[in-house]
């Protein structure tokens, strides 16, 4: 039996000893034991199994009733069931300290502040007479009377236990107000970031119907008349340009007549 509680407590147990008894030769026979049953009207704890199924064979030492499924409404009642030695409860509630064997003070209303504040003065209080009771001469070496101080010890314990068990049972109020909140900032921010999206959105559908207005004023058809006789006057003049330019490289290719030259051309012309 300890070798089994051990095995069940192993962090990676082996299966039950029992299993090897869920074979089909023995589901059968539980099986009829129960239509049997039902049909005598027997109850379940006064069945004799070996004399109700004295015509079959192989009906094993053990009550095949052990290979009956495990009853919910059993386990919904007591509120708990066990697993691998472990005992789990159906509900997940935090238990008191009076329900893990504690000295619990406070009471169970939901509106602990003032019995919390009553044990924070106590413990107060419990720490100046132990302050004190440090201080005070020892006890005679033979004495049977405990020290003042173990008293005070003791007390400051139970005190401190009565705040830590009310402190977790606020566990889930503390972590509820935590989601809360981060929730909160989560939605403050997809409104910043919403905003900020509608702001830039904003600014694109100004800028884009300023390109559109300026689009359609260069294609109307004032702006077309003077665009072409804007390029007529500027053809003109650079046809300007390039006939002057021309002909000052004419000149610049003819040769330069001097007087000396003149002179020598009347000569051979006499």
């Amino acid at each position: 039996m300890e070798e089994e509680e051990t095995e069940l407590r192993n962090p990676f147990p082996s299966p039950p000893s029992h299993y090897t008894n869920y074979t089909t030769h023995n589901l059968k026979l539980l099986e009829l034991l129960r239509e049997r049953a039902r049909n005598e009207n027997l109850e379940p704890g006064v069945l004799n199994q070996h004399e109700i199924l004295s015509d079959q064979a192989d009906v094993p030492a053990w009550p095949l009733t052990q290979l009956e499924k495990p009853r919910v409404d059993w386990i919904l009642e007591e509120g708990h069931y066990t697993v691998f030695g472990d005992m789990w409860f159906v509900k997940e509630t935090i238990p008191s300290l009076a329900e893990l064997g504690g000295h619990q003070l406070h009471p169970a209303d939901p509106n602990r502040r003032p019995a919390l504040l009553s044990i924070l003065r106590s413990l107060l209080v419990t720490y100046s007479n132990l302050t004190g009771a440090i201080l005070a001469p020892p006890p005679p070496p033979y004495s049977t009377v405990p020290p003042e101080w173990h008293r005070h010890v003791e007390w400051i314990t139970v005190l401190a236990q009565n705040l830590m068990a009310a402190a977790n049972d606020l566990r889930p109020v503390q972590a509820r107000g935590h989601l809360e909140s981060m929730m909160q900032r989560q939605l403050e921010l997809r409104r910043e970031e919403t905003q900020a999206i509608h702001a830039k959105c904003d600014t694109l559908e100004a800028r884009l119907s300023e390109l559109r207005a300026a689009g359609l004023e260069l294609a109307s058809p004032r702006n077309a008349g003077s665009d072409v006789g804007e390029q007529r006057r500027v053809g003109s003049m650079s046809v300007f340009f390039h006939s002057h330019l021309h002909l000052i490289s004419l000149k610049s290719t003819q040769p330069v007549v001097t007087i000396e030259d003149a002179l020598r051309w009347a000569e051979e012309v006499t």
